[in-house]
């Protein structure tokens, strides 16, 4: 027996192993591998759950498949691919297990996880509505809805549900696009931006709007007195923030007791170009962080639950916060 091999005759020549291993020297292929894993999909789809150009993808595959880590299906005119650890030798599955362990912790896979489980979400729901068309009006009622009706009187049925005589406090609200759809729904929006720009357009928006309140202003520091609101919102906000904490506790202050924060903002992602891009201060929160500051800021029943990804969207995966004050 050659001792060297660990595993006797399963064990890898030396160019073999150099080949494998070369072969998952990158980032993308790893993300590839993880994702394949668990679906077989064609490179559209690969494309949009890792949120890269079909030429990256179709090169990080050719790479994969001459190595032999995927096997591809001709299935129309699109090509499957996928990844069996079945159909490997037992020295290349050691080698994966290793691997797969140690990327178990990347916020970028946390991120493609969430982008598959909505992929396949809405590849389910499309299979469902192309058998029920068959079937009558009830099967393709939502689809005949949306074209009668359009989509945007669920947003209305929604925010219909607001307190009418509430307060709401729109902290980070940008160039007011938020206060515009809640002020019809309540007796007053109060919006807060550190930015003059984005409140000068804010002011444009909600011109014809008598409710909207626009101050300038930090989120560590609001200009609104205690308990002034009976609910906030924080659409996007936080990760500009320095001291989020100082945030969430200024976002308490002025909420009367039973008041409700919503908080929206991005999961952690490693992608450190977009974070510089978008100016902001921090690569996402993690759901228990986020649920730790809302009890460190006052807030009780903290909530958090990741949004599932948007088909299309570019940026990282998002969650939904909440908490009582």
């Amino acid at each position: 027996m050659d001792r060297s091999s660990g595993s006797g005759k399963f064990a890898a020549q030396p160019q073999l192993l150099m080949g494998w291993m070369d072969s998952l020297a990158d980032p993308t292929r790893l993300r590839l591998l993880r994702i394949l894993e668990r679906q077989e999909l064609g490179v559209v789809e690969l494309c949009s759950v890792l949120q890269s150009p079909q030429s990256t993808i179709s090169r990080h595959l050719k790479v994969l498949a001459d190595e032999g880590w995927l096997r591809s299906q001709r299935q129309r005119t699109n090509h499957l691919y996928r990844f069996t650890l079945d159909e490997l030798d037992p020295a290349r599955r050691r080698l994966w297990s290793v691997v797969r362990e140690q990327t178990e912790s990347w916020a970028t896979v946390a991120q493609d996880r969430l982008r598959l489980t909505s992929l396949l979400r809405e590849k389910r729901q499309e299979g469902r509505d192309s058998r029920a068309f068959f079937a009558g009006a009830a099967g393709q009622w939502d689809r005949l809805r949306s074209e009668l009706y359009g989509d945007r009187f669920t947003t209305a049925a929604m925010l219909a549900l607001l307190p009418s005589g509430g307060v709401i406090a729109d902290l980070g609200c940008g160039t007011g696009q938020l206060a515009e759809e809640l002020a019809p729904y309540v007796a007053r929006v109060i919006g807060v931006d550190n930015s003059s720009a984005m409140l000068k357009t804010a002011k444009k928006r909600t011109a014809e709007l008598p409710n909207v309140d626009l101050r300038l202003g930090e989120l560590q520091a609001l200009p609104i007195a205690d308990g002034e609101c009976d609910a906030a919102v924080l659409l996007l906000a936080l990760t500009y923030v320095a001291d989020p904490v100082m945030a969430l506790s200024e976002a308490a202050r002025v909420l009367k007791p039973g008041g409700r924060l919503v908080v929206v903002d991005l999961l952690p992602h490693d992608r450190d170009d977009f974070r510089r891009q978008m100016d902001q201060q921090s690569m996402g929160i993690a759901p228990e962080r986020m649920q730790e500051m809302l009890a460190k800021a006052g807030f009780s029943e903290p909530r958090v639950r990741s949004l599932p990804p948007e088909s299309g969207a570019k940026g990282p995966a998002l969650f939904l916060a909440t908490g009582c004050r």
